[in-house]
């Protein structure tokens, strides 16, 4: 049969893994797809850099003519950010090409625009790579559990913070030290503030949020907390209550006192205390994994590497081979449809527990006053436990859940409870309801 052509957007580290790949699996490839598959161009910036196992002959700097071309019925986008990205790939749908593409940060910002321009132009989009790397995790809520009723999507999504965390808390490192040492091995960038500020994972976090309950979410409409102020102090509290500290990812349909359907999802990135006995727990190092909670199919774990040039082109292939088959059979797959039209709670809407340290004057009636500042602004404690003496006194309080609008203002309360030395710890806690 006559071969599939394919177009490349960018050959950096993922972009080469492609290559790689293509080359290597080509007669497989062709088996799987019932046709070869071949890549007849490659856009990059910077043409005279050394690619290892590319063909430079492939290498061109006008992506716009490359995509446009009329030989062309594939282009892959691994160049990232929003442009020139986002006008490529509606150039591409524009003139009949499917996309594959692995931009977080453009469909978390204007998934609405691509996904509206494949149905015009009757193409696929398929994103997969975008979030988590090689696991398979956006295909089944998109395809598998499209019939099921999702609730809740928790998780680890970046694979940086989690290493930095679990630094933190299996070798006693301090944060700075932990990112040093991510940085070494290359697991966080020279400049990683949109690792440890929450932003990467914010961005899945609204894809994510977007598929499973079908309604328009984007990266600004994602509560977003990052790692930076997660202390040794706030590690060691942890381990005192058998818990570690986990960058997560949340999205949850809130529901209607007496409803199904929902008043509106909370999605938000935040550092949050979860039991050791959690599964998530004990996902190690630079791994991610999701939980997704559905009604039928119950709950679901998906664990595996969230990062890195061979992942990510492995999630790329697999789309690349389901968009040549809908192209071999003349069909196109799903496109997301966001006929729900939820609205994003604000965070202080959302209903969250938290566990507080407090420095507190070791004299009578401490313990009092600081529960009746929990129960003015309506927050249940569920444990409170009292350490040192002295200028050591100390309470630890861990919460019942509460709207966070209610234990935020406990907290500033407490700031200014003159009986409190300092609000030492404040932490978020998940996973043990």
């Amino acid at each position: 049969m006559k071969p599939l052509r394919v177009a490349l957007l960018g050959c950096g580290v993922v972009g080469t893994e492609v290559v790689r790949l293509l080359n290597e699996q080509a007669a497989d490839l062709a088996a799987r797809v019932g046709t070869p598959l071949e890549l007849v161009g490659i856009a990059v910036r910077r043409p005279d850099r050394v690619r290892e196992g590319v063909d430079r002959a492939l290498l061109t700097t006008d992506a716009e003519a490359l995509v446009t071309r009329d030989d062309v019925d594939i282009v892959i986008e691994v160049i990232g950010g929003i442009e020139p990205a986002r006008s490529l790939i509606l150039a591409a749908m524009k003139t009949g090409k499917s996309v594959i593409t692995a931009n977080k940060a453009l469909l978390a910002e204007d998934g609405a625009t691509l996904f509206a321009a494949a149905r015009e132009y009757s193409v696929d989009l398929y994103y997969e790579a975008s979030v988590a790397g090689a696991i398979p995790l956006l295909r089944p809520l998109r395809e598998s559990l499209v019939g099921d009723h999702v609730h809740r999507v928790l998780g680890i999504v970046n694979g940086t913070t989690n290493y930095i965390l679990d630094q933190m808390d299996t070798q006693g490192a301090g944060f700075n030290e932990a990112l040093e040492e991510a940085q070494a091995l290359g697991y966080a960038e020279a400049d990683p503030t949109a690792d440890v500020e929450g932003f990467d994972a914010a961005a899945k976090a609204a894809i994510l949020a977007q598929l499973a309950f079908h309604t328009p979410v984007t990266a600004a409409d994602v509560h977003r907390e990052g790692i930076t102020e997660v202390t040794s102090a706030d590690v060691a509290g942890a381990k005192e209550m058998d818990s570690v500290v986990k960058l997560l990812a949340i999205c949850e349909r809130v529901p209607e006192e007496n409803g199904r359907n929902g008043r509106g999802v909370s999605v938000r990135v935040y550092p949050a205390m979860i039991p050791r006995s959690h599964p998530l727990a004990s996902v190690r190092e630079a791994y991610n994994a999701v939980f997704v909670e559905a009604e039928s199919a119950g709950s679901l774990m998906f664990y595996g590497a969230g990062a890195g040039g061979a992942p990510t082109a492995s999630a790329v292939l697999g789309d690349l081979v389901a968009v040549a088959r809908n192209v071999v059979a003349g069909t196109t797959g799903p496109v997301e449809v966001t006929y729900a039209e939820l609205p994003v709670l604000p965070m202080g809407e959302t209903t969250t527990r938290y566990y507080i340290q407090l420095d507190v004057a070791d004299q009578p009636g401490v313990l009092a006053g600081v529960a009746e500042e929990f129960a003015r602004h309506g927050v249940s404690i569920k444990a409170v436990r009292q350490e040192g003496m002295g200028e050591d006194a100390q309470l630890v309080v861990v919460t019942h859940r509460a709207p966070d609008a209610a234990l935020s203002a406990t907290v500033e309360g407490l700031r200014a409870f003159p009986m409190v030395r300092q609000v030492a710890s404040v932490m978020r806690v998940e996973g043990d309801e």
